[in-house]
């Protein structure tokens, strides 16, 4: 929001909404899944993993958080490492200045069970993290226009360093 304060300086409000739909871990050998699909499920399990790693050690306060984690990874027959985008993307929403909510989604199947008990597990265990949410952040023009330079000059030397 664009507003105007009683000295006459133009300032904004800003504010994040972020939606994340968490996919449940990929069971490889009961889904079926062959070639792209198998690579795909194993990507999600990583992702998972590394949340997981990230969560537990939020609510132990850990002095170091993985949000940055690298996996090696088998792509074509080499080994590459991949860092985690999930985690650094959902990083303000896990222990950071953001207000979150979980939806966790069980099935009251037998069948279901593992997966459910699993999901529960993870909730629960996000559900520890403590962040501190901050009221939507107010900034002057000026302010923004310099974070906004600062941020296309770090861009513009990693750019250059690739």
């Amino acid at each position: 929001m664009k507003e105007i304060t009683p000295d006459g300086e133009e300032v904004f409000k800003t504010g994040t909404l972020n939606l994340v739909d968490l996919a449940g871990s990929e069971n490889v050998g009961r889904s079926g899944a062959t070639d792209a699909r198998k690579k795909e499920a194993g990507m999600i399990n990583t992702s998972l993993l590394t949340l997981g790693r990230v969560i537990s050690a939020l609510v132990e306060n850990q002095p170091h958080v993985p949000y940055r984690c690298v996996h090696l990874l088998e792509m074509r027959g080499r080994w590459c490492s991949r860092e985690s985008k999930l985690t650094r993307l959902l990083q303000e929403s896990l222990g950071g200045r953001t207000k979150t909510c979980i939806i966790a989604t069980v099935s009251p199947a037998i069948a279901s069970m593992e997966e459910t008990l699993s999901t529960l597990d993870y909730a629960y265990r996000a559900k520890n993290i403590r962040n501190k949410p901050e009221v939507n952040q107010v900034v002057s023009n000026k302010t923004m226009f310099k974070d906004l330079n600062k941020r296309l000059a770090q861009l513009e030397d990693e750019l250059r360093a690739c």
